[in-house]
């Protein structure tokens, strides 16, 4: 049993921590190969997994998908009038000018946002959150980040500030050390 915040928790495995196990089978069968990765990175995409799966599970019995609630947040997020243009959505977003056109598209077949010719730009475009678009980012928000709260609520409130600065100082180093500083949903492009 692993010892929480609020308890026990079931272990599945030989040890408190199976990828220990996996380390310490890399360095019995590999010797010299640097192991210390594991117990970070391992955790990291389990747990990406994990939360992306649960999100997953919550937006689809919204009946919203991660896409068009990125695209609404956005929106939602630059505050009055809820009005970007695609190519700031695309910025924003941090995905191509193609996928915002696709977004925006099946967004305002929904009724969720409107689009109008931009001002003082040649093919410029402006996105609008509708009143529906509004409602539904605004409960979606709520199901999403109140369940994210209840996900990660088994760390304090210390424990949670030293775990987002510390991953926050390992995501902008890996960023530099590969020379990308995009930030994409997880298992995509």
């Amino acid at each position: 049993m692993i010892s929480g915040k609020d308890g026990p928790y079931p272990t599945d495995g030989a040890s408190t921590y199976p990828v220990q196990d996996i380390a310490a089978a890399w360095e019995r069968e590999r010797p010299g190969t640097p192991v210390s990765s594991i117990g970070i990175v391992t955790p990291i995409w389990r747990l990406a997994k994990l939360l992306g799966d649960d999100r997953r599970r919550v937006l689809a019995q919204a009946g919203v998908d991660a896409a068009t609630l990125d695209l609404l947040s956005v929106l939602r997020r630059s505050g009055t009038p809820y009005t970007l243009s695609t190519r700031e959505l695309s910025r924003r977003s941090l995905v191509t000018a193609g996928a915002i056109s696709q977004r925006v598209a099946r967004a305002e077949r929904e009724g969720l946002v409107t689009r109008r010719p931009g001002e003082g730009r040649p093919r410029s475009v402006q996105i609008t959150l509708t009143q529906l678009g509004h409602d539904l980012v605004e409960t979606t928000v709520d199901q999403v980040l109140n369940r994210e709260a209840q996900l990660i609520d088994g760390l304090t409130t210390t424990q949670q500030t030293h775990l987002t600065e510390l991953l926050q100082a390992l995501l902008q180093d890996v960023q530099y050390r590969l020379g990308d500083d995009r930030i994409t949903h997880v298992g995509e492009d």
